[in-house]
């Protein structure tokens, strides 16, 4: 074709809305469809219905640039479309760990009859192996366009929170095809990031749906795998992170997806692997991929470990005890809370009797909505206040930022159980905090090196594994002070960028505002400073956000 090919986007959640208006922003007219008319309404109006850093700015601009628009029309998209993204849901089934595709087979059933003139449909939506196949056979005897209506697929690697970066900037570009034209047309789409240098894989459509559902697979196992190892280092006394630490420079290895804590939740892990467990028992391979049940189990371990690292922390019961909770997305930069590990750990908390204090930068309004006897406050400050435990659940940076002196002084009592391993121990310990974490040891009061002793450096055991630089083990300050102030009393903004950032050789999560500039709620403040962010400049190395 002549002209740049015009593109639609059908399903309008997470993935179908970045992806659109990310298209959008290279230069493409794309129309997005969504069969919910409110949603589309919102969309239209520029309204986006999930917090996705970065995202709104560019829904916007589409939208007012006229390359951008949004309907429930399917005849509108297959008139409007050369190219067709499929980007519905593809949950559990219910009663079972196979993926529902009821969605996609609507999507596929009411677009595919509407397709008379030579097009290509692209699956975007993660689906059990298989899946390709049957619908790249269904699809020429469907469509009015015969052979001229081509199927191929195009997995997503989107990371909530990251959807603005991963769609423009992905790590790779995998094409799953039956044709050169097919592989041509996704190449022209992407012509931009290839450009700068995104490798461009092309397949078999069976290989390309099967990359999404086995990365996701062995990020699982990597995970489960590091969090086992933390309930060996709980019965042996060692320390998970140093361990963490130890394995993540193996090249064979490598550090990423090693962080121990809570666990994965949110709506791809835990369906996913789930889903390919039982689509590969059905094709007679379930014993090959037996091992992602355990990869489940181990995961699931971790909520029921935190619930009893509570109840240590309350002073041996939960009942009538009051327990702040910060954080209850399943992750930061997201207000996602399906399958979320934080808000389950709160509500069995809640359910065992104690009085479950919330704060959650982005996500209280979808967690009141299936948790709405849980106590949401307006700040870390809130809740805190007057409790007998302090569980870190979500890993906001305002909340890794947040001064362990200031807090001492809401609480009823010093206990904060950091599920993330989010927060410099030694500092919480140094301010007369109980601070515990999964896989670390405990109170190094008497034990080896906590004294300086020939076991092992001075103080080597009361906060971070001696002579491992604090940046190699997992998110958290930088040795030096950084400049600014946390106003702990009040929310961080409704929309602020998450970014990751390279602060004093320190690779670490970041909020930015709207300017680009690092909001106050990233930075510790010293007790009692003025509550108004800060406006002084951000250390030297950090990069600007490019989301603001």
């Amino acid at each position: 074709m002549s002209r740049r090919p015009r593109l639609t986007v059908f399903g309008t959640g997470y993935l179908g809305t970045a992806h659109a208006a990310c298209l959008a922003s290279l230069g493409f007219e794309v129309l997005g469809v969504d069969v919910d008319a409110a949603r589309a309404r919102g969309l239209q109006a520029g309204i986006l219905p999930f917090y996705e850093p970065g995202l709104e700015p560019l829904l916007r601009a589409g939208l007012r640039a006229g390359r951008l628009a949004f309907t429930t029309s399917y005849p509108a998209a297959a008139e409007f479309g050369d190219v067709h993204f499929i980007c519905v849901g593809t949950p559990q089934r219910p009663g079972s760990g196979g993926a529902d595709l009821t969605q996609f087979e609507s999507c596929f059933a009411g677009l595919a009859p509407l397709l008379h003139r030579p097009c290509l449909v692209v699956g975007k939506s993660t689906v059990p192996p298989g899946t390709a196949a049957a619908y790249g056979q269904r699809l020429p005897g469907t469509a009015p366009a015969g052979t001229g209506a081509e199927l191929a697929w195009n997995p997503e690697f989107l990371r909530e929170g990251h959807a603005v970066a991963d769609t423009l900037r992905p790590d790779r570009v995998v094409a799953g095809v039956w044709s050169d034209h097919a592989a041509a047309t996704l190449r022209e789409v992407y012509a931009e990031p290839l450009a700068a240098g995104v490798p461009f894989l092309v397949t078999d459509p069976a290989t390309a749906e099967l990359v999404k559902v086995a990365a996701n697979a062995f990020l699982a196992t990597k995970i489960s795998f590091i969090n086992a190892m933390a309930e060996v280092c709980e019965v042996t006394g060692a320390d998970v992170l140093s361990l963490a630490d130890a394995l993540g420079r193996d090249p064979r290895i490598g550090g990423a997806g090693l962080r121990p804590g809570l666990g994965f939740g949110g709506g791809c892990l835990p369906k996913d692997i789930r889903a390919l467990a039982a689509r590969a028992a059905e094709l007679g391979a379930g014993e090959a991929l037996s091992f992602l049940h355990e990869i489940d189990a181990i995961n699931q371990r971790r909520r029921t470990r935190l619930v009893d690292l509570a109840r240590e922390a309350a002073g041996g019961r939960l009942d009538g005890r009051r327990v702040g909770v910060l954080g209850v997305a399943f992750k930061p930069g997201s207000d996602d809370i399906r399958d979320s590990p934080a808000l389950e750990v709160a509500a069995r908390i809640q359910a065992l009797g104690a009085r479950v204090a919330v704060f959650d930068p982005a996500a209280m309004d979808r967690a009141s909505q299936v948790h709405p006897d849980l106590d949401y406050r307006g700040s870390v400050l809130g809740a805190a206040r007057d409790a007998d435990a302090l569980l870190l659940l979500t890993e906001w940076p305002e909340f890794s930022a947040a001064d362990p002196v200031v807090l001492a002084k809401a609480v009823a009592r010093r206990a904060i159980v950091d599920a993330r391993h989010a927060l410099d121990a030694a500092a919480w310990r140094d301010s007369g905090w109980d601070y515990r974490a999964p896989g670390r040891p405990g109170d190094p009061a008497g034990l080896p090196g906590a004294l300086g002793d020939s076991a092992g450096a001075p103080g080597a055991l009361a906060g971070h594994p001696a002579g491992v630089p604090r940046h190699a083990a997992g998110p958290r300050e930088a040795e030096e002070p950084l400049p600014g102030r946390c106003d702990l009393t009040r929310r961080a903004p409704k929309r602020f960028a998450v970014k990751r950032l390279d602060i004093y050789g320190s690779s670490s999560m970041a909020a930015c505002d709207r300017r680009g500039l690092p909001s106050a709620w990233n930075w510790r403040a010293p007790p009692g400073r003025s509550a108004a962010p800060s406006t002084r400049p951000w250390p030297r190395r950090a990069a600007r956000c490019r989301y603001g």
